[in-house]
């Protein structure tokens, strides 16, 4: 089992409090600003934001989660969005998915143990041409197949 218990270096949650240091309705960029620094929201920095600027810690968690940029918990290195719409799923889809999950241990809309990749599952990338598609760190492989599939993220660096 590997250790999931992360200690946090509270230097740029700092440095982001002191720039915002006193601003009214800074909520929302305070904590993309602090995702940016530590690529989701843990609970530990949600309750530091809310020691030091007052802000209860409701509603920190409330606008956190109402916003679909935010994130509360932790992903991996690599992120995987794979499309399921009706394009990509008549065209295989489901293999695709099948093969990331058993084969890199990926549950589907969620993590590796080791943070390696983290998968999502999309229902349209706009690329039905491609079909099936998935978009892995922002670049777009389409006509895809389980094989095709795990030979681009065993690739990545």
């Amino acid at each position: 089992m590997i250790d999931q218990t992360i200690t946090l270096d509270m230097a740029p949650l700092e440095q982001v409090l002191e720039d915002y240091a006193g601003q009214k309705g800074a909520v929302i960029p305070i904590l993309q600003h602090v995702q940016e620094a530590y690529g989701y929201l843990p609970k530990e920095l949600l309750t530091a934001i809310s020691k030091r600027t007052g802000i209860p810690l409701s509603r920190l968690i409330g606008v956190a989660t109402f916003y679909a940029q935010f994130r509360l918990t932790r992903r991996g290195r690599h992120l995987i969005r794979i499309c399921d719409g009706t394009a990509c799923h008549v065209r295989g889809a489901a293999k695709v998915i099948e093969t990331v999950e058993k084969d890199l241990n990926v549950p589907a809309g969620g993590t590796s143990p080791d943070f390696e990749y983290t998968m999502e599952i999309v229902y349209c990338l706009g690329s039905c041409g491609l079909a099936p598609v998935a978009v892995v760190d922002d670049n777009v492989h389409g006509r895809l197949t389980p094989n095709v599939m795990l030979e681009q993220l065993r690739g990545l660096s």
